[in-house]
C-alpha cells in the first residue's frame, strides 16, 4: 500500500504525515532554489488524493491490527513501532511513525497546495479530517501571489474546513532583492497576501533569508523585510541563512560577478537589525535550521526580544578568533549552541581543525562548501 508524496517538509513538520496535493512548484524560477529544478509542476485530482486518504486509512487499520495482537487494544505504542520497522515498508513506518506521535498534525504538498480550486480543496480538507479523526492540524505552503487570488471568503471557508497554517516563503521585504532573485512577487503583494491570511483566522508563518541581499542590498533588505514584517504580524518569522548551491542559477550570477556575497559575521550583524527592527507585532521568531549559524536566535515578540539581541551580541563580542572556531564548529557539526563552546575537548578538536585547514589553505573553502551542502 502506497500514497504519493513530495520531496520535502518545513523542518516544524517533522512530524506530519505528508500527503500531495500538487506535484513540485507552478512558479519554480527563484535564483536560489533547487528542489524542483526540471520538474513539472501538476496537479492532483481530489480522486487522487482522497485515495491516498484511503490508504493512510487502511494502513492504520492494519497497525491497529498488529496492536491488537500483540495484546495492546489498538494503541500504536513503541512496540508496534517497532514491529512497524521490522516490515521494511516505508510508508507502514511514515504513517506508524506519525501515529507514534499522537497522529495529529498533516503536511500538504508540494510547494503551493493552495493553488487548487478552493472548492476542491475543501472537498480534500473535509474528507480528510473525516477519516483521519486523531488530525487537529493541516498545514501547507502558499504562495503569496495565489493568496492573493482567494477572497477573504475562499480562506475562511479553507480555514472552516481544516486548514491551520500556511507557510509562506516571503524570503525579503525588498522590491530589489525579490525581482533579483526572480520571486514574482512584490513587496506590497506579499503584505497584502498576509494581512489576508492572518484575517481570515490562518495562522502564517513566514521565511526570510538572512543574507539574501548579498553586498549590493544588505541594508534595504533588511529594513524593508522588517517594515513588511511590522506590517503583517504573522504569528511565525522563520529565520533561514542563505547558501549559494552549484546548480541554481544565483550561483551562476555569483560566478559571473554580478552577486557577491556577505560574510556569516556580516549577516548576523543584519539579523541583529532586523530584530531590533521588529516593532509593534507579537510574532514568534524561529531558528530551526542547521544553515543559521546561531539557531537559539528564538522566542517569541516583545517579550522576548532582549534576549534575541543578547544571542546575537554574545556572538558578535567574541575575539575573532574564537567567532570563527564557533563558525567552523557549527559547520563541521561539533557544536549547536555558543556554550557548546566551553566544552575545552570539542572546542580543542575545532581548533586543530582550523589550523588544519588554514595551514592546507583550505578553511575559506571548507566553510563555503559546508553551508552550500546544506539545503532550504
Amino acid at each position: 500500500m502506497i500514497f504519493e508524496q513530495g520531496p520535502i517538509r518545513p523542518p516544524s513538520e517533522a512530524e506530519s504525515l505528508l500527503l500531495r496535493l500538487t506535484r513540485n512548484c507552478p512558479w519554480n524560477r527563484c535564483q536560489f532554489c533547487t528542489t524542483y529544478r526540471g520538474e513539472t509542476f501538476s496537479r492532483r485530482t481530489v480522486e487522487e488524493i482522497k485515495s491516498d486518504v484511503d490508504t493512510v486509512s487502511r494502513i492504520l487499520d492494519r497497525l491497529r491490527e498488529m496492536s491488537v495482537s500483540l495484546g495492546y487494544n489498538g494503541e500504536i505504542n513503541l512496540q508496534v513501532l517497532s514491529d512497524a520497522y521490522q516490515t521494511g515498508d516505508y510508508y507502514v513506518i511514515h504513517v506508524a511513525s506519525w501515529m507514534y506521535r499522537g497522529g495529529r498534525n498533516i503536511f500538504l504538498q508540494d510547494a503551493n497546495s493552495l493553488i487548487m480550486k478552493t472548492s476542491e480543496l475543501v472537498d480534500v480538507l473535509e474528507y480528510t479530517r473525516e477519516k483521519l479523526p486523531t488530525v487537529d492540524r493541516i498545514t501547507s505552503y502558499a504562495r503569496s501571489k495565489t493568496l492573493l487570488r482567494k477572497s477573504p471568503g475562499a480562506l475562511a471557508d479553507i480555514r472552516r474546513a481544516g486548514l491551520n497554517r500556511i507557510h509562506v516563503g516571503m524570503e525579503s521585504g525588498s522590491d530589489a532583492v525579490l525581482k533579483f532573485i526572480n520571486k514574482g512577487v512584490t513587496s506590497k503583494e506579499h503584505i497584502e497576501a498576509g494581512r489576508r491570511v492572518v484575517e481570515a483566522g490562518i495562522s502564517l508563518s513566514l521565511y526570510v533569508i538572512l543574507g539574501l541581499g548579498g553586498r549590493l542590498w544588505p541594508e534595504d533588505h533588511i529594513l524593508e523585510t522588517a517594515r513588511a514584517l511590522n506590517q503583517i504580524n504573522p504569528d511565525y518569522i522563520r529565520l533561514r541563512t542563505l547558501a549559494v548551491s552549484p546548480g541554481t542559477p544565483l550561483y551562476d550570477r555569483l560566478m559571473a560577478g554580478e552577486f557577491a556575497e556577505q560574510t556569516e559575521d556580516e549577516i548576523v550583524a543584519g539579523e541583529r537589525i532586523l530584530i531590533e527592527k521588529l516593532q509593534g507585532i507579537s510574532s514568534e521568531v524561529v531558528s530551526d535550521h542547521m544553515l543559521n549559524l546561531l539557531e537559539e536566535v528564538g522566542g517569541r515578540l516583545p517579550e522576548s526580544k532582549e534576549h534575541l539581541l543578547g544571542v546575537i551580541d554574545r556572538y558578535l563580542s567574541m575575539p575573532g578568533a574564537d567567532r570563527l572556531n564557533f563558525r567552523l564548529g557549527r559547520r563541521a557539526g561539533l557544536y549547536r549552541w555558543l556554550d557548546d563552546m566551553s566544552d575545552p575537548v570539542r572546542k580543542a578538536r575545532v581548533e586543530a581543525l582550523a589550523r588544519r585547514l588554514s595551514s592546507e589553505g583550505r578553511l575559506d573553502g571548507t566553510l563555503s562548501s559546508l553551508r552550500a551542502q546544506m539545503l532550504y
